[in-house]
C-alpha cells in the first residue's frame, strides 16, 4: 500500500479506489491467516464543505474529511467487528486481530454469517450518483447570502432569520467479503437551505425550506428557496388554536413521506423478528387503502436512495411493496431474513427510492384540488415530537397548519395535537395528490386521511 496509489485519487478525494482495494484485501488476507471462517471489510472516505450565514453575515465555515476501515470477522457463527481510521499496515492488522478476538469470545448466533453466495450482486449498474461540486467557501457563502436576502426581501413582515446554509458533500467506498462480493462507488449530496422568521412580538412564526440533490446543477435557485421559505412563514401569521374535534386531515407531501416511513419501519426485519411492530404477519394482507400501491426502485439514475447493491453486497432490484393495498414484501437484511425463515430482499441499510401512488389520483389533483377533497378539516404542514408507538401503532403528534372550510384555507392553526392509530390511518387514506414531492428517498403527494382526533383548546 504505497503512497503512490493515493495520487490517482479523483474528485477531491485523498485516496483512490485501487488504494482502498489494497486496504480491504490486506485486511481479508490477515483475517484468513488468523483462522477466520469468513470476513468482510470496507474502506471509506468522506469530505465536504458546509457554510452558514445569518442576517447578512458569515457565521460558520466547516470543512470535513473523515476516513475509516471497518472489519467484520466470523469464527464459525461467532462475529466480531472493529474499525480504525489509521491506514498503516500495522494498524490494519491490529484492527483485524481485535475483530477476531471479539469473535472468539462472542456467543454463537445460529443465523449469523455473510449473505448466501447466490444473493451476491453479479452486475453492478452505473447509477450516476457522483457529481462533485468544486465550490469555494466564498462562493458557498454568496449563495447562502443570496438565499437569505431573497427570503428577507419577500415581504416587510419577514423580520428576522435563523440563517441560511449551503452544503457540498461527497464520499466513496470499497467493500468486499469472502463470499465473493467486491464493489464500491462514489456519491455526492448537495443542499441549500434557509429558515426565515415572520412577524413581531407574540405573533412570530418561523418556517424553513431547502433543496437537496446529487448534482448541484439540479438544485433550486437560492432565490426560489428563499422566497418559498418566506411565503411559508408569512402564511402562518395570526395562527390560533381550534376546539377539540374529529375531522379529516390532509398531510402536506413532505410530511406524507413520514407516513410512508412508518410503513417501512413497521415492515422492516428487525421490528418483525423482535415482534415490535403493529404490522406483524401482514404479508399478503391489506395494510393500506385498496387504491394505494408502493413501488421500490433502487436503480433510478441520480436517485437519493439508489444503490446497485445493499450494505452486504446483496443485489438490489425493483419490486412492488404494496399492490392495491396489499403488502407484497418486507424490508429484510440477510440476518433478519434468516431470523424470519425468509430470503433477504436486498435492504440491509434501508429502503431504496419508494414511491406511493393512488389509482384515484388524476393529473389535476394539485394542492387546491386536495383542499377541496378535504372539505372541512385540518391541513398539516409541520409535525412536532416523536409520539409514534410502532408496537401498537398509536400515533400522537403536535402540529401546525391550517383550518380548511368548504375546500378553502380559513386561517392558520398552532398548538394542537393530532392522534390516531397508524393501522387505521394507512387504511383510511382517501386520496393522494398529484403534488408529488421527494423527501429523502421517499416520494408521495399530499395524503388525505379520512378521520383523526384533533386536540385543541
Amino acid at each position: 500500500m504505497s503512497s503512490t496509489s493515493t495520487s490517482r485519487a479523483e474528485g477531491g478525494f485523498a485516496y483512490s479506489r485501487s488504494y482502498f482495494e489494497n486496504l480491504v484485501d490486506t485486511a481479508l488476507a490477515h483475517a484468513k491467516k488468523l483462522g477466520a471462517t469468513d470476513a468482510g471489510a470496507e474502506a471509506s472516505e468522506g469530505c465536504g464543505l458546509s457554510v452558514s450565514v445569518r442576517k447578512g453575515e458569515l457565521e460558520n465555515v466547516e470543512r470535513n474529511r473523515d476516513k475509516s476501515l471497518g472489519v467484520t470477522v466470523y469464527v464459525g457463527q461467532r462475529r466480531g467487528n472493529a474499525s480504525t481510521s489509521d491506514f498503516s499496515e500495522g494498524a490494519i492488522k491490529q484492527t483485524v486481530q481485535a475483530a477476531y478476538d471479539i469473535a472468539r469470545f462472542t456467543a454463537e448466533d445460529p443465523v449469523g454469517g455473510l449473505p448466501d453466495e447466490e444473493d451476491i450482486v453479479r452486475e453492478q449498474p452505473e447509477l450516476d450518483l457522483f457529481h462533485p461540486w468544486a465550490i469555494t467557501s466564498e462562493e458557498a457563502a454568496r449563495l447562502a447570502l443570496e438565499c437569505e436576502a431573497a427570503a428577507l426581501s419577500t415581504d416587510k413582515r419577514i423580520t428576522n432569520s435563523e440563517g441560511a446554509g449551503v452544503s457540498a458533500q461527497q464520499s466513496h467506498f470499497f467493500s468486499a467479503h469472502t463470499h465473493g462480493f467486491r464493489g464500491g462507488y462514489a456519491s455526492s449530496r448537495h443542499s441549500i437551505s434557509v429558515a426565515p422568521i415572520a412577524g413581531r412580538g407574540d405573533d412570530m412564526q418561523r418556517d424553513a425550506w431547502y433543496s437537496s440533490m446529487r448534482s448541484a446543477g439540479e438544485l433550486a435557485s437560492p432565490q426560489a428557496v428563499g422566497r418559498y421559505a418566506a411565503e411559508r412563514a408569512l402564511s402562518r401569521l395570526k395562527s390560533r388554536k381550534i376546539k377539540t374535534t374529529e375531522c379529516p386531515v390532509l398531510f402536506e407531501s413532505p410530511l406524507a413521506a413520514g407516513l410512508l416511513g412508518s410503513l417501512v419501519q413497521a415492515t422492516s426485519g428487525g421490528a418483525l423478528y423482535r415482534k415490535s411492530s403493529f404490522l406483524l404477519d401482514s404479508l399478503g394482507k391489506k395494510v393500506l387503502a385498496d387504491h394505494i400501491s408502493v413501488d421500490e426502485d433502487p436503480h433510478v439514475r441520480r436517485g437519493k436512495g439508489s444503490a446497485p447493491f445493499d450494505d452486504e453486497g446483496v443485489a438490489t432490484k425493483a419490486r412492488k411493496i404494496v399492490d392495491g393495498g396489499r403488502l407484497e414484501g418486507y424490508f429484510l437484511s440477510t440476518y433478519s431474513a434468516r431470523k424470519l425463515g425468509m430470503k433477504t430482499t436486498g435492504n440491509a441499510g434501508g429502503s431504496h427510492n419508494l414511491v406511493l401512488h393512488s389509482s384515484r389520483t388524476r393529473p389535476q389533483d394539485d394542492l387546491d384540488a386536495m383542499l377541496e377533497k378535504l372539505g372541512t378539516g385540518l391541513f398539516v404542514i409541520e409535525l412536532m415530537g416523536q409520539g409514534v408507538n410502532y408496537v401498537t401503532g398509536d400515533y400522537s403528534r403536535g402540529c401546525s397548519g391550517f383550518w380548511v372550510e368548504k375546500g378553502r384555507i380559513a386561517f392558520p392553526v398552532q398548538e394542537i395535537t393530532i392522534a390516531g392509530n397508524l393501522k387505521d390511518m394507512l387504511l383510511g387514506i382517501e386520496a393522494v395528490g398529484a403534488d408529488a414531492y421527494t423527501f429523502g428517498a421517499k416520494t408521495t403527494g399530499s395524503i388525505l386521511i379520512n378521520r383523526m382526533k384533533v386536540a385543541g383548546s
